[in-house]
């Protein structure tokens, strides 16, 4: 069994005992993309490789996306072949972070779920955490890595698309949760997509309900019972995650697995794709 969450106590066992980890950032500013690189180079864990949510986890060439938006997920064997090039091969416990209180490294550890990968787990508290507890730290660009090779295997996470959120709507067989903020689902502002509202039926959990103060996840029994009040009885294999580009998703999806409801769906086109697609209703309220 492979933990969801790993603290820094734990990879830092990990580490003393010379257990193979890769570990890798993701932090990021939605609002100001172009300052991930200065992030990472500002202080990072040591040793830890960069992942940019635009450059890595995300593809803007049609040609090699797998799904619309405004954070289309690049194809699995893309992904695979940039791991490879980062040095990280399947024999590797690969453990994720940002110093964004876990906004954005949800979207690495659902890839590498989706890749077939088991041994991958978050950072609980990120950052901020790793440098509480002492953790060592660097700054400046990544190590150099020694390329390897990432197989791909089963996916392990299942992907939704927009035709079949469509073809389900409004059905007991889907229950789609929004995790964008709630002036967002409701329609009040829309700082980043063309329209305002949301998918007609969908209920809002926003993503950050998810959290403490502190960056961390709300303890397993906290979460269950949050859930379970939001879902008042819909069936869990139901349940189709998005949000505005399919990434902060990702962190209902995981609190979800932490409270023991096993994995969701995700619809990684999520809203951004749903509103520019004809002919899809959108609500508002």
């Amino acid at each position: 069994m492979h933990p969801l969450l790993i603290t820094a106590a734990q990879l830092q066992h990990l580490q003393q005992q010379g257990v193979p980890c890769a570990i890798l950032d993701c932090s990021f500013d939605l609002m100001k993309p172009e300052t991930a690189v200065a992030l990472f180079e500002g202080v990072h864990i040591a040793g830890a490789q960069h992942a940019h949510l635009d450059h890595h986890l995300s593809t803007h060439n049609p040609e090699h996306a797998v799904n619309g938006g405004r954070h289309p997920l690049p194809q699995r064997e893309r992904v695979a072949r940039w791991l490879g090039e980062m040095g990280l091969h399947n024999g590797l416990q690969i453990v994720v972070y940002d110093l964004n209180k876990g906004h954005y490294c949800g979207r690495l550890w659902w890839m590498l779920k989706w890749l077939g990968h088991e041994a991958v787990a978050v950072l609980d508290g990120g950052l901020q955490a790793w440098q509480d507890a002492g953790g060592a730290v660097a700054s400046g660009p990544a190590p150099a890595a020694t390329p390897a090779v990432f197989e791909l295997k089963p996916a392990l996470r299942t992907l939704v698309f927009t035709p079949q959120v469509a073809s389900a709507l409004g059905q007991a067989t889907q229950t789609v949760i929004d995790a964008r903020a709630g002036a967002r689902y409701r329609g009040e502002t829309e700082p980043l997509d063309p329209v305002a509202g949301h998918i007609p039926g969908a209920l809002n959990r926003p993503f950050t309900e998810n959290f403490t103060e502190d960056g961390r996840f709300k303890p397993a029994e906290v979460l269950k019972a949050e859930w379970e009040k939001l879902l008042a009885g819909r069936p869990i294999s139901s349940v189709v995650h998005h949000c505005g580009s399919g990434v902060t998703a990702v962190p209902n999806l995981l609190a979800m697995e932490l409270a023991g409801f096993g994995p969701t769906a995700l619809y990684a086109g999520s809203w951004s794709e749903w509103c520019r697609t004809p002919g899809l209703p959108c609500a508002q309220g």
